[in-house]
């Protein structure tokens, strides 16, 4: 099968990591069970066939707990549609799910760069994120 897109970029375009003290960093190292991570997906039509697409992933606590910290990236990534996308349906196809299964490895590794190098080397996403099966929950 073909891709029905073509990758012209992808970069950072926004991160963030905020831990007030020392405090919320202790707090933050002995509670990370309780963090857990969202993706957002957004798109906007730069021009004819060209769509840059945003990945957020945001790394949080949603608890009641006043010491916090938020680690997130916002990954941007332009693609050129092929002439034969037509359908909304295959758009969204492609963004919410062929092109998040392209690059999300390489932003998975980039942010868990991020939160390791913000002094919490041993964290892992045991959960592999299924854009596939995310997509057809959607559709519903």
């Amino acid at each position: 099968m073909t891709k029905n897109y073509k990758i012209l970029a992808k970069f950072i375009r926004d991160m963030s990591v905020e831990t007030a003290d020392i405090d919320t960093y202790l707090h933050v190292k002995d509670n990370i069970s309780n963090y857990s991570l969202n993706i957002d997906i957004k798109s906007k039509f730069l021009k004819d066939k060209i769509v840059q697409v945003e990945t957020t992933l945001t790394y949080s606590d949603k608890g009641q707990s006043l010491k916090k910290s938020l680690f997130e990236v916002i990954f941007a990534t332009v693609i050129k549609l092929n002439d034969e996308i037509k359908d909304k349906k295959d758009l969204g196809r492609i963004i919410l799910c062929d092109l998040q299964n392209e690059i999300y490895p390489e932003l998975e590794k980039t942010f868990l760069n991020v939160l390791h190098g913000s002094g919490y080397p041993e964290l892992t996403f045991n959960k592999k994120v299924d854009f596939e099966e995310l997509y057809k929950n959607n559709q519903n």
